[in-house]
C-alpha cells in the first residue's frame, strides 16, 4: 500500500517546490511587506484544511519523524486542536442551517485561532521542512475564491496590486492528485478523494485499508459510507 503512494506523494511533492518558488519569488521582490522570521507563529494558529494527499502525506512523514517520546505529546495537542475546530464548525453549520450569510459565517470563522498541534514549546514547527502549502505560502498575498488575503503581520497594502499564489488552483491540482490516487487503489468510496481534514486530524488518522476503503466491504464500512454522502 505504501508503495502505492509513492508516485503521487512525488507529484506532491513537485507541488511544494512550486509553492516555495512561489513565495521565494514574491519575498525577493518585496523583502519589506514579507515579514516571516523565525518564531513567527502568526500562520500557526489559522484554520484551514488539507486534502487527502496532502494529509496522508504529512501523517506520513510525522510518523517517520517524531521521536517515540514526543509523539505521544503532539498527538494529545492533536486531540484537544481537533476538539476546539469540531465546535467551531459546528457553530459554523448551525448558523447555516439558521440561514445566515455563507460568506458572513466563512468571515467569522477566519477570524477564528486555534493553535497548531504541531507547533512545539520553542513556538516552531514540529514538521517545518513537511509542513503543509498553505502553510508555506502563509505571509504573502494569496487569493482564494475571488478573494484576496494576506497575513495581518505583512506590510502589504489594502487595495494595492501585488502578486499573489492562486489557492484555486493548488486546490485543483490536490485533488486531482487525490482523485487519480483513489482510483489506483480501488477504493469503494466514491468520494474519497473528496475529503478535507484539519491538520489534528490527519495526525489522529491511520490511513490504511480499512480507512481508504481498500479490499472487500465489512459491516463497520456501512457508517463510513452516510458519512461519505
Amino acid at each position: 500500500m505504501t508503495k502505492d503512494r509513492e508516485p503521487f506523494f512525488s507529484e506532491y511533492e513537485q507541488l511544494v517546490k512550486q509553492a516555495d518558488q512561489a513565495f521565494s519569488n514574491v519575498q525577493e521582490k518585496y523583502r519589506d511587506e514579507v515579514k516571516c522570521a523565525i518564531k513567527c507563529a502568526d500562520c500557526c494558529h489559522a484554520l484551514f484544511d488539507l486534502s487527502l494527499i496532502e494529509a496522508m502525506y504529512i501523517k506520513e512523514q510525522f510518523d517517520r519523524r517524531t521521536e517515540p517520546e514526543k509523539k505521544a505529546l503532539f498527538i494529545e495537542r492533536a486531540n484537544q486542536a481537533d476538539r476546539k475546530i469540531y465546535q467551531i464548525k459546528r457553530k459554523a453549520n448551525k448558523y447555516l442551517e439558521a440561514g445566515k450569510d455563507e460568506g458572513q459565517i466563512l468571515a467569522e470563522i477566519s477570524l477564528e485561532r486555534v493553535r497548531c498541534p504541531m507547533l512545539n514549546e520553542d513556538n516552531q514547527c514540529q514538521i517545518y521542512d513537511h509542513r503543509p502549502i498553505t502553510c508555506r505560502l502563509y505571509g504573502i498575498p494569496t487569493g482564494i475564491g475571488g478573494h484576496g488575503h494576506t497575513c495581518g503581520m505583512s506590510g502589504f497594502l489594502e487595495g494595492e496590486q501585488y502578486p499573489s499564489a492562486n489557492l484555486d488552483v493548488i486546490n485543483n491540482k490536490l485533488y486531482d492528485i487525490s482523485n487519480r490516487y483513489a482510483k489506483r487503489i480501488g477504493s469503494r468510496y466514491l468520494k474519497l478523494a473528496e475529503l478535507i481534514v484539519p491538520l489534528s486530524m490527519a495526525i489522529l488518522t491511520e490511513y490504511n485499508d480499512e480507512y481508504l476503503g481498500i479490499g472487500e466491504k465489512k459491516e463497520q464500512d456501512e457508517k463510513k459510507d452516510a458519512n461519505q454522502t
